[in-house]
């Protein structure tokens, strides 16, 4: 069993940026490739962000390239999204969640086994 925790979500006007980070609860998170999804209120979840267990493999979706990275830190055991430049459409839960495929990034939520609860990300003026 694999414990996730996002946190830094907050309430953020357009333009702005902000860190999110997703902390696991043991160290075999290395071995995980690591998504950030997001869902808005009446809207299906969409893949935001992968990257594999080496951190050498990064996917992003269309709407967040040139604005969001992902990064990973071993030794700390957390996973961060970088996101630049955010739009009022960027607003949503933004959970993270593992998947055992650990050289595969994906997009798509089935793959990933293990999920956090997520972080609220609202942003608006």
């Amino acid at each position: 069993q694999l414990t996730l925790v996002e946190s830094g979500g907050a309430l953020v006007q357009p333009g702005g940026s902000l860190r999110l980070s997703c902390a696991a609860s043991e160290s075999r998170l290395e071995y995980y490739a690591i998504g950030w999804f997001r869902q808005a209120p009446g809207k299906e979840r969409e893949g935001v962000s992968c990257i594999s267990s080496s951190g050498l493999t990064k996917v992003y979706g269309d709407s967040v390239k040139g604005r969001f990275t992902t990064s990973r830190d071993h030794a700390e055991k957390i996973v961060y999204l970088y996101m630049n430049s955010l739009k009022p459409e960027d607003t949503g839960n933004y959970s993270c969640a593992a998947s055992s495929s650990g050289s595969i990034c994906t997009s798509f939520p089935n793959d990933f086994m293990f999920w956090g609860r997520g972080t609220q990300v609202t942003v608006s003026s």
